[in-house]
């Protein structure tokens, strides 16, 4: 019997990096309310074929009062390579926040809380999302449903006393 070599091809996923911090470490203090309270700087790797918007779900698991939702955008143009300081994609849309605002609010554990871990999710779908500005994360995770083609999670960190 003939022996077959199985096929190595690598399949390139979904992946998000910043040049400020590393996956698991800390968010420097000029991107948290301790600091300018800009988004860092996001570079978006390999969506997977088929991809017609992306969504970025920003939130605090450690946060007191439950998950707390710091950024929601949605409607991410495939084509972005990188969400620079300070910026939302073009065309891509902005949703409420955990305190009922539009826009970036940055990582800001009360003293003493410890530290907490931030985490960047991005969904890559096969669809546009094509919902209000004032949506919220609950319309988001509805809309989004059944369309996810892939995931990446970057989660960084940062404590009140550092």
């Amino acid at each position: 019997m003939a022996e077959t070599k199985a096929s190595t091809k690598t399949v390139k996923r979904l992946e998000i990096i910043s040049p400020v911090f590393r996956h698991g470490s800390p968010i420097p203090r000029q991107y948290t309310c301790r600091g300018q309270n800009v988004n860092p700087p996001l570079n978006i790797f390999d969506a997977p074929k088929g991809t017609e918007s992306l969504t970025l779900i920003m939130h605090d698991p450690d946060a007191v009062s439950g998950d707390y939702l710091h950024w929601l955008i949605w409607d991410i143009p495939p084509s972005t390579e990188s969400i620079p300081v300070n910026s939302v994609p073009i065309g891509a849309v902005q949703g409420q926040n955990g305190s009922g605002q539009t826009g970036y609010t940055g990582p800001c554990p009360p003293a003493g809380g410890g530290t907490h871990h931030y985490i960047f999710d991005f969904y890559a779908l096969d669809t546009t999302l094509d919902l209000p500005a004032n949506s919220t994360i609950e319309d988001v995770i509805k809309a989004q449903k059944g369309r996810v083609l892939d995931h990446y999670a970057l989660t960084g960190t940062f404590a009140a006393d550092s």
